[in-house]
């Protein structure tokens, strides 16, 4: 199978001969049927938001890959038997505490709460202004349900630079169920860690891929269109507003006596797209369509 056109500008990293120097080439290391390039050209015939077949997800399935550069810390057969339970208590502790911190300590209003529901399959697209902003937005849509509905523990794609920085963070953060996205972010692994997961639950992405500076809501990239497109998940356009002053770029305490706002809207309709081909340029223009009703939020909100 040739590789799909939609994926020329996502590439593994390869070690050159000599320490510390580096080549990108083209990843030839996946396999033919577990590769992101069937995922996004072979056809699907769920509706928007379906779960898949479990037994083609596992067709589908990757076995982490054996390759240079970082993946993320090496995790042994006992990390990897007790995490199910690790991961649902210390991410509920967590976001026990955070609710703490946005509702108590801030005032912090949710709208449209109703519109995520709790299907399987669903992702939350958000604009980006704090590093606590993936807590926010799962707990305003799930908590405190993810006590007992484990499955509404959102996935957290992270950057590695920012989670994975020391041994006691980066367990951490494989507890807080993130995806380790390597720096340069056009990570095909993390993107067909994403396709894995997803339809078997919920997850929390930022289409920016960068926190705002002043306030706006950025383009989106074309990544999350093709996760989109290879899941059919039921995306919800989430705007968040205040967090910026909570907890801005540089510092590491969060302030109180903010006010934090939360709009989830309607799931996004993006049936148009399915028809025509599973290109990066279709991915680009559904996620300028998902920015739209994220500005469109926004401007609400503003004028309220």
């Amino acid at each position: 199978m040739a590789r799909s056109a939609s994926l020329r500008s996502w590439e593994c990293t390869y070690p050159k001969s000599g320490i510390g120097s580096r080549v990108m080439t083209p990843c030839r290391r996946w396999s033919r049927w577990t590769s992101a390039t069937f995922l996004l050209t072979a056809p699907l015939s769920q509706p928007l938001g379906a779960v898949p077949d479990p037994s083609r997800l596992r067709a589908l399935s990757l076995r982490p890959l054996r390759k240079t550069g970082p993946l993320g810390p090496p995790r042994g057969w006992f990390f990897r038997l007790y995490w199910p339970i690790t991961a649902w208590f210390v991410t509920n502790l967590t976001v026990t505490f955070l609710w703490v911190l946005f509702f108590v300590l801030n005032r912090t209003t949710v709208v449209g709460r109703k519109n995520v529901g709790t299907a399987r399959n669903t992702l939350l697209l958000s604009n980006h202004q704090s590093m606590l902003d993936s807590f926010l937005v799962g707990l305003g849509a799930f908590y405190p349900q993810s006590w007992w509905r484990p499955h509404l523990i959102p996935w957290n794609p992270a950057a590695a630079e920012n989670f994975y920085r020391t041994p006691i963070l980066a367990w951490l953060a494989d507890n807080w169920k993130c995806i380790w996205v390597r720096p340069g972010r056009r990570d095909l692994h993390a993107l067909h860690k994403m396709i894995e997961v997803l339809p078997a639950g919920v997850m929390t992405l930022f289409p920016e891929g960068t926190r705002t500076r002043d306030g706006s809501v950025g383009p989106g990239q074309a990544g999350p269109g093709l996760l989109i497109l290879a899941t059919r998940a039921r995306v919800i356009p989430v705007l968040i507003e205040g967090m910026r002053d909570v907890l801005p770029i540089g510092k590491a305490m969060p302030r109180v006596f903010k006010r934090i706002r939360v709009t989830y809207g309607k799931p996004v309709d993006y049936t148009e797209f399915l028809a025509g081909p599973r290109t990066r340029e279709t991915a680009q223009a559904l996620m300028d369509k998902v920015m739209a009703a994220i500005r469109a939020q926004h401007a609400e909100l503003r004028r309220a």
